[in-house]
Protein backbone atom coordinates (compact mmCIF):
# COMPACT_ATOMS: atom_id res chain seq x y z
CA UNK A 1 0.00 0.00 0.00
CA UNK A 2 1.28 3.46 -0.92
CA UNK A 3 0.56 6.08 1.76
CA UNK A 4 0.99 9.84 1.43
CA UNK A 5 2.00 10.65 5.00
CA UNK A 6 1.00 14.11 6.21
CA UNK A 7 3.11 16.24 8.53
CA UNK A 8 2.52 15.88 12.26
CA UNK A 9 2.31 12.10 12.59
CA UNK A 10 5.02 9.47 12.81
CA UNK A 11 5.53 6.72 10.26
CA UNK A 12 4.40 4.24 12.93
CA UNK A 13 1.20 6.27 13.42
CA UNK A 14 0.47 5.85 9.71
CA UNK A 15 1.08 2.10 9.91
CA UNK A 16 -1.27 1.86 12.90
CA UNK A 17 -3.98 3.61 10.87
CA UNK A 18 -3.50 1.06 8.11
CA UNK A 19 -3.77 -1.84 10.56
CA UNK A 20 -6.97 -0.43 12.09
CA UNK A 21 -8.55 0.18 8.69
CA UNK A 22 -7.78 -3.37 7.53
CA UNK A 23 -8.78 -5.15 10.72
CA UNK A 24 -5.39 -5.63 12.33
CA UNK A 25 -3.14 -7.68 9.99
CA UNK A 26 0.65 -7.52 10.42
CA UNK A 27 2.00 -4.41 8.67
CA UNK A 28 5.20 -2.42 8.50
CA UNK A 29 6.76 0.44 6.53
CA UNK A 30 9.94 0.32 4.47
CA UNK A 31 11.62 3.56 5.52
CA UNK A 32 10.88 6.11 8.24
CA UNK A 33 9.81 9.67 7.55
CA UNK A 34 10.30 12.14 10.39
CA UNK A 35 7.06 13.56 11.86
CA UNK A 36 7.53 16.95 10.15
CA UNK A 37 8.15 15.27 6.76
CA UNK A 38 5.49 14.28 4.24
CA UNK A 39 5.23 11.99 1.28
CA UNK A 40 5.59 8.41 0.20
CA UNK A 41 5.46 5.67 2.80
CA UNK A 42 5.36 2.11 1.45
CA UNK A 43 3.39 -0.09 3.86
CA UNK A 44 3.59 -3.86 3.44
CA UNK A 45 0.75 -5.97 4.80
CA UNK A 46 0.55 -9.61 5.84
CA UNK A 47 3.08 -11.97 4.24
CA UNK A 48 4.19 -9.11 1.96
CA UNK A 49 6.14 -7.71 4.95
CA UNK A 50 8.79 -10.22 3.88
CA UNK A 51 9.49 -8.01 0.86
CA UNK A 52 10.75 -5.07 2.94
CA UNK A 53 14.43 -5.65 2.11
CA UNK A 54 13.72 -5.34 -1.63
CA UNK A 55 11.90 -2.01 -1.26
CA UNK A 56 13.89 -0.17 1.41
CA UNK A 57 17.16 -0.48 -0.52
CA UNK A 58 15.85 1.38 -3.58
CA UNK A 59 16.94 4.96 -4.42
CA UNK A 60 14.69 7.70 -3.05
CA UNK A 61 13.67 11.06 -4.48
CA UNK A 62 12.92 14.10 -2.31
CA UNK A 63 11.80 17.71 -2.50
CA UNK A 64 13.30 19.75 0.32
CA UNK A 65 13.76 23.21 1.76
CA UNK A 66 16.69 24.37 3.88
CA UNK A 67 17.02 27.59 5.83
CA UNK A 68 20.40 29.25 5.93
CA UNK A 69 21.69 31.26 8.86
CA UNK A 70 22.03 28.71 11.62
CA UNK A 71 22.43 25.00 12.24
CA UNK A 72 20.51 22.98 14.84
CA UNK A 73 21.42 19.96 16.94
CA UNK A 74 18.95 17.80 14.98
CA UNK A 75 19.88 19.30 11.58
CA UNK A 76 16.23 20.28 11.10
CA UNK A 77 13.61 22.76 12.32
CA UNK A 78 12.71 20.67 15.39
CA UNK A 79 16.11 21.14 17.01
CA UNK A 80 17.85 23.71 19.19
CA UNK A 81 19.90 26.35 17.34
CA UNK A 82 23.66 25.89 17.57
CA UNK A 83 24.56 29.52 18.09
CA UNK A 84 23.03 32.82 17.11
CA UNK A 85 21.69 33.37 13.57
CA UNK A 86 24.27 34.65 11.10
CA UNK A 87 23.62 37.18 8.37
CA UNK A 88 23.06 35.52 5.01
CA UNK A 89 24.09 36.91 1.67
CA UNK A 90 24.51 34.25 -1.01
CA UNK A 91 24.12 34.21 -4.74
CA UNK A 92 22.15 31.62 -6.67
CA UNK A 93 25.33 30.51 -8.42
CA UNK A 94 27.10 29.98 -5.09
CA UNK A 95 24.22 27.85 -3.81
CA UNK A 96 24.15 25.83 -7.05
CA UNK A 97 27.88 25.23 -6.80
CA UNK A 98 27.62 24.16 -3.15
CA UNK A 99 24.79 21.75 -3.96
CA UNK A 100 26.74 20.31 -6.89
CA UNK A 101 29.64 19.59 -4.53
CA UNK A 102 27.33 17.25 -2.60
CA UNK A 103 26.72 15.05 -5.65
CA UNK A 104 28.30 11.60 -5.88
CA UNK A 105 29.47 8.80 -3.62
CA UNK A 106 30.69 10.00 -0.22
CA UNK A 107 30.90 9.34 3.49
CA UNK A 108 28.06 11.08 5.33
CA UNK A 109 28.04 11.86 9.04
CA UNK A 110 24.58 10.82 10.29
CA UNK A 111 22.68 13.25 12.53
CA UNK A 112 23.17 12.44 16.21
CA UNK A 113 19.38 12.59 16.59
CA UNK A 114 18.81 9.51 14.45
CA UNK A 115 17.80 5.86 14.77
CA UNK A 116 21.39 4.65 14.47
CA UNK A 117 22.43 2.22 17.20
CA UNK A 118 25.24 3.01 19.63
CA UNK A 119 26.10 0.12 21.94
CA UNK A 120 22.60 -1.30 21.48
CA UNK A 121 20.71 1.97 22.05
CA UNK A 122 19.24 4.45 19.60
CA UNK A 123 21.45 7.48 19.05
CA UNK A 124 18.57 9.96 19.50
CA UNK A 125 17.83 8.60 22.97
CA UNK A 126 21.42 9.14 24.06
CA UNK A 127 21.45 12.63 22.55
CA UNK A 128 18.23 13.61 24.32
CA UNK A 129 19.83 12.58 27.64
CA UNK A 130 22.68 14.96 26.86
CA UNK A 131 25.22 12.19 26.31
CA UNK A 132 27.98 12.69 23.77
CA UNK A 133 27.35 10.72 20.59
CA UNK A 134 29.95 10.00 17.92
CA UNK A 135 28.53 8.23 14.89
CA UNK A 136 30.77 6.70 12.26
CA UNK A 137 30.36 8.13 8.75
CA UNK A 138 28.30 5.98 6.38
CA UNK A 139 28.86 5.58 2.65
CA UNK A 140 25.97 7.03 0.67
CA UNK A 141 25.46 8.32 -2.85
CA UNK A 142 23.73 11.47 -4.03
CA UNK A 143 22.69 10.48 -7.54
CA UNK A 144 21.44 13.95 -8.39
CA UNK A 145 20.79 17.21 -6.55
CA UNK A 146 19.49 20.42 -8.08
CA UNK A 147 18.61 23.91 -6.94
CA UNK A 148 14.97 24.82 -7.53
CA UNK A 149 14.87 28.26 -5.94
CA UNK A 150 16.43 30.81 -3.60
CA UNK A 151 14.14 33.05 -1.55
CA UNK A 152 16.25 35.03 0.88
CA UNK A 153 17.48 32.55 3.48
CA UNK A 154 15.38 29.69 2.11
CA UNK A 155 16.76 27.23 -0.41
CA UNK A 156 14.52 24.76 -2.27
CA UNK A 157 16.18 21.75 -3.87
CA UNK A 158 15.44 18.31 -5.27
CA UNK A 159 17.60 15.27 -4.54
CA UNK A 160 17.76 11.65 -5.65
CA UNK A 161 19.79 9.60 -3.20
CA UNK A 162 20.74 6.09 -2.18
CA UNK A 163 19.04 4.34 0.71
CA UNK A 164 20.41 5.44 4.07
CA UNK A 165 21.01 9.05 3.04
CA UNK A 166 19.85 11.74 5.49
CA UNK A 167 18.50 14.78 3.65
CA UNK A 168 18.80 16.87 6.82
CA UNK A 169 22.50 16.00 6.87
CA UNK A 170 22.74 17.28 3.28
CA UNK A 171 21.12 20.54 4.45
CA UNK A 172 23.66 20.73 7.29
CA UNK A 173 26.54 20.10 4.89
CA UNK A 174 25.19 22.71 2.47
CA UNK A 175 25.27 25.29 5.25
CA UNK A 176 28.85 24.33 6.11
CA UNK A 177 29.96 24.72 2.50
CA UNK A 178 28.31 28.14 2.27
CA UNK A 179 29.71 29.23 5.63
CA UNK A 180 26.26 30.21 6.89
CA UNK A 181 25.02 27.16 8.75
CA UNK A 182 21.72 25.60 7.68
CA UNK A 183 18.96 23.26 8.76
CA UNK A 184 16.17 21.41 6.97
CA UNK A 185 12.73 23.01 7.23
CA UNK A 186 10.53 20.91 4.94
CA UNK A 187 10.89 17.48 3.36
CA UNK A 188 8.68 15.53 0.99
CA UNK A 189 9.53 12.06 -0.29
CA UNK A 190 8.28 11.80 -3.86
CA UNK A 191 9.45 8.32 -4.87
CA UNK A 192 11.10 5.09 -3.77
CA UNK A 193 12.52 3.36 -6.80
CA UNK A 194 9.67 3.27 -9.34
CA UNK A 195 6.97 3.75 -6.67
CA UNK A 196 5.60 7.31 -6.77
CA UNK A 197 3.68 9.40 -4.25
CA UNK A 198 1.28 10.41 -7.06
CA UNK A 199 -0.22 6.93 -6.71
CA UNK A 200 -0.53 7.08 -2.91
CA UNK A 201 -3.58 7.59 -0.67
CA UNK A 202 -3.93 9.53 2.57
CA UNK A 203 -3.88 7.40 5.77
CA UNK A 204 -7.52 8.24 6.49
CA UNK A 205 -8.51 7.02 2.99
CA UNK A 206 -7.10 3.53 3.53
CA UNK A 207 -9.41 0.66 2.64
CA UNK A 208 -9.12 -2.89 1.42
CA UNK A 209 -9.48 -1.55 -2.13
CA UNK A 210 -6.21 0.38 -1.74
CA UNK A 211 -4.20 -2.77 -1.02
CA UNK A 212 -2.18 -3.79 -4.05
CA UNK A 213 -0.89 -7.28 -4.90
CA UNK A 214 2.64 -8.02 -3.58
CA UNK A 215 4.15 -7.87 -7.08
CA UNK A 216 3.27 -4.17 -7.24
CA UNK A 217 5.91 -3.51 -4.55
CA UNK A 218 8.65 -4.74 -6.92
CA UNK A 219 8.13 -2.89 -10.24
CA UNK A 220 11.85 -2.71 -11.00
CA UNK A 221 12.59 -6.43 -10.55
CA UNK A 222 12.76 -8.67 -13.63
CA UNK A 223 9.96 -11.24 -13.74
CA UNK A 224 10.35 -14.97 -14.38
CA UNK A 225 7.12 -16.78 -15.22
CA UNK A 226 6.98 -20.29 -13.79
CA UNK A 227 4.65 -23.18 -14.52
CA UNK A 228 2.49 -25.04 -12.03
CA UNK A 229 5.01 -27.78 -11.05
CA UNK A 230 7.81 -25.22 -10.64
CA UNK A 231 5.54 -22.95 -8.61
CA UNK A 232 4.81 -25.83 -6.24
CA UNK A 233 8.53 -26.60 -5.90
CA UNK A 234 9.25 -22.92 -5.16
CA UNK A 235 6.55 -22.88 -2.47
CA UNK A 236 8.53 -25.65 -0.76
CA UNK A 237 11.77 -23.67 -1.07
CA UNK A 238 13.29 -25.79 -3.85
CA UNK A 239 15.36 -24.40 -6.72
CA UNK A 240 14.02 -24.56 -10.27
CA UNK A 241 15.50 -24.17 -13.75
CA UNK A 242 15.47 -20.60 -15.09
CA UNK A 243 17.31 -18.14 -17.34
CA UNK A 244 17.36 -15.20 -14.92
CA UNK A 245 20.55 -13.95 -13.30
CA UNK A 246 20.45 -12.07 -10.01
CA UNK A 247 17.36 -11.12 -8.04
CA UNK A 248 14.10 -11.98 -9.79
CA UNK A 249 10.36 -12.05 -9.06
CA UNK A 250 8.94 -15.56 -9.58
CA UNK A 251 5.37 -15.32 -10.83
CA UNK A 252 2.73 -17.96 -11.53
CA UNK A 253 -0.64 -17.09 -13.08
CA UNK A 254 -0.05 -13.39 -12.38
CA UNK A 255 0.70 -13.93 -8.68
CA UNK A 256 4.03 -13.43 -6.93
CA UNK A 257 5.13 -16.79 -5.54
CA UNK A 258 8.59 -15.79 -4.33
CA UNK A 259 11.64 -13.64 -4.87
CA UNK A 260 14.59 -15.71 -5.97
CA UNK A 261 18.24 -15.51 -6.94
CA UNK A 262 19.21 -16.79 -10.38
CA UNK A 263 22.63 -18.15 -11.31
CA UNK A 264 23.94 -20.71 -13.78
CA UNK A 265 20.55 -21.75 -15.10
CA UNK A 266 18.98 -22.31 -11.67
CA UNK A 267 16.84 -20.02 -9.49
CA UNK A 268 16.83 -20.48 -5.74
CA UNK A 269 13.85 -18.96 -3.88
CA UNK A 270 15.01 -16.57 -1.13
CA UNK A 271 11.72 -15.15 0.13
CA UNK A 272 8.59 -17.27 -0.39
CA UNK A 273 5.23 -15.46 -0.39
CA UNK A 274 2.83 -18.30 -1.17
CA UNK A 275 2.56 -21.19 1.27
CA UNK A 276 2.40 -24.80 0.02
Amino acid sequence: MLIDKPAGITSHDAVRQVRRALGGPPAGHTGTLDPFATGLLVVLVGRATRLARFVEGRPKRYLAEARLGWATDTDDLTGTPLGAPRPVSVTESAVSEALASLRGRQLQRPPVFSAKHVNGERSHRLARRGEAVALAPVEIEVHDIALLGVDGERITFAASVSAGTYIRALARDLGERLGTGAHLTTLRREAIGMLDVADAVAPEAVSAAAVRPPLAALPDLPVEEVGGPDAEAIRHGRAVAGRAEGTVALVHAGSLVAVGEGSGGRIQPRVVLEQP
